[in-house]
Formats: C-alpha cells, structure tokens, sequence
C-alpha cells in the first residue's frame, strides 16, 4: 500500500501519512427468500499505536482519516497539549500501526497510562483514569444555539452520503458552525469518529475555537463523549440517540447544552437549556413551509 506523507509545515504542526483505507467489504449473505445477494459491510481493522516506540493502545476502526484519529485520540486522552509536541504520524496498513514520533517525549508516559477505565463506546473505547479528574478543570465558552438550527443540523445529516446508508453497522459524528456542516467523519466505534473530529481541528488553525461550533453523534451520548467534547472546547452536543445518567450529571456539571432524540422536528434538550434558543412554532411547521431566517440552509461540506 502506497503511504504519502504530507510535506513538513513551517508551521510545526506534525507531519501526516494519508494512509485512507477501504471503508467497505463486500460479502455474499443469504436473504429471507433464500437468495443469496451481494452486499457490503464494514471494513473493521486494528490500528495499534506506537509512541516513541513505545506500544500504547490498539484502536479498532474504520480506517477512515487514521491520522487524525491517532492525532486526535491523544488529545482527547490529554497525553499531548499542543500539535506542535508531535514531529510525525506515519499510518501503514500493512502492518496495522501507527507510529507516533514526538518531539521531546509524553512526560510520565507509563504513569499517565497506568489506570484506564472501560467506556460504553461500541468498540470499547477507553479513557485514562486522570482524565475523569480533569472536567472540574474545563470551562466552557458561552454559546447560543437556536431551533432553526438544530433542524438545519438534523436536516444536513438526513441529506448526507455515508456509509451507514450502503453498508450499516457504523457510527457517524460531524462538526458544524451553527447549520454549516464542516466536518463528517464515520467509524466503527463513535469514540474513535469523535477523536478524529479533535485530531481534524487541531490540524486546521481556523477551526481550534470550539465555542462556534456544534458536535452531532448517531450514538448516546455517555461521559465520554460529554467530556471529549469539552475538551474540544465544544459547548453544545447533538445526538440522534438518547443519553446515560452519567453523561448527563458531566453534562450539567460543565454547563454543556445536550440535545438527545433529535429526528424530524422532535428533539430532548437534557441539559444547559439557556444555550438554546426556542423557536416552538417551529415544531409545528408543515413540511416544505418556509422558516424564519436563520432556518433550513443548506449545509455545505468543507474537507
């Protein structure tokens, strides 16, 4: 497999193979008239990362964007404070590594790591122990969302291609400012698309505040993905899906605005309500009636 690494940046953020994989499989299975069809699924494979040769985790994932994922799941877990601290993320398949290279060392590396706890992220994600110490530390941006939006938000989604809709079994998290769609990123588990999303923004200088942005999930909404947002500095989260009591205690605690069950014009607002703007006449819409401004704009993908 052919691995292209990015030319090194004046800016020193780290330098990035695009080592993009197959997303699909395509099988042979038998349906309820007996027939057998050809049909895709998934492609599923494991990713392990070496820090300064050093083993740390192994990821399962769709293989997708590996490098932000790598890039982003170190964010997320707090073992590095800036881009510029990594020199290099070279992803091979062949061999189903990626190998970080830093520029001075991840300071206690083998302490930090020591304590994990197992989340409920499909693929079982993990968290390091430290980092459920951390969301005292977190503060979030103030930020507004209004109902117009967030149907901008649910609509941008219903409209866009993926592979959940030609192949299933996959979960998908985006990032947008207001209605504007920036960023759609899928992965078997969606701890690893949300750890892509990270890894993205710290690679675009543009898109590092995250108080102008929303981040949507097909999957519940668990501590986990509360916390990571945060730490995104992310202050309002969508998911088409439900939430856990942990989520939701996180949730508050940071004052983050948490929208769960959003499909069509039916939404839950679990937590921070005073981030959310209501426009209930909204709810009662015909299909195809014109909304207010600030409605149901096209979402536009930027890459």
């Amino acid at each position: 497999m052919t691995i292209l690494a990015a030319p090194f940046s004046p800016s020193g953020r780290p330098r990035l193979t695009q080592a993009r994989a197959p997303l699909t499989h395509r099988v042979e299975a038998l349906n309820e008239r007996g027939e057998r069809e050809s049909v895709q699924m998934p492609a599923e494979r494991p990713l392990t990362v070496y820090v300064d040769r050093r083993e740390l985790v192994t990821l399962m994932t769709l293989g997708a964007h590996p490098e932000w994922l790598v890039l982003g799941y170190l964010r997320n877990q707090r073992l590095v404070d800036a881009p510029q601290d990594i020199e290099s993320i070279t992803v091979d398949w062949d061999v189903n590594a990626a190998a970080v290279r830093t520029r001075s060392g991840i300071e206690r590396i083998e302490e930090r790591t020591a304590s994990k706890v197992v989340t409920t992220g499909c693929g079982q994600g993990s968290v390091f122990g430290g980092l459920m110490e951390a969301v005292e530390g977190l503060q979030l941006p103030p930020a507004q969302l209004t109902q117009a939006q967030l149907y901008g938000i649910v609509n941008a989604i219903r409209l866009q291609e993926s592979t959940y809709k030609s192949a299933g079994s996959v979960h998908g998290c985006a990032l947008f400012r207001g209605e504007e769609l920036l960023l759609f990123v899928e992965d078997v588990g969606r701890h690893n698309a949300i750890d892509t999303l990270a890894g993205w923004m710290w690679m675009q200088p543009q898109a590092m505040d995250g108080g102008d942005k929303v981040f949507y999930t097909t999957g519940r909404l668990t501590s986990e993905m509360v916390i990571k947002s945060a730490q995104m500095g992310v202050p309002i989260v969508v998911s088409r899906s439900g939430m856990t009591q942990m989520g939701h205690a996180v949730a508050q605690q940071l004052g983050l605005c948490a929208i769960g069950r959003a499909m069509n014009r039916r939404f839950l607002c679990y937590s921070g309500a005073e981030r959310l703007v209501l426009q209930p006449e909204l709810a009662t819409l015909l299909p195809g009636a014109p909304a207010p401004s600030g409605g149901l704009g096209q979402a536009s993908v930027q890459q």
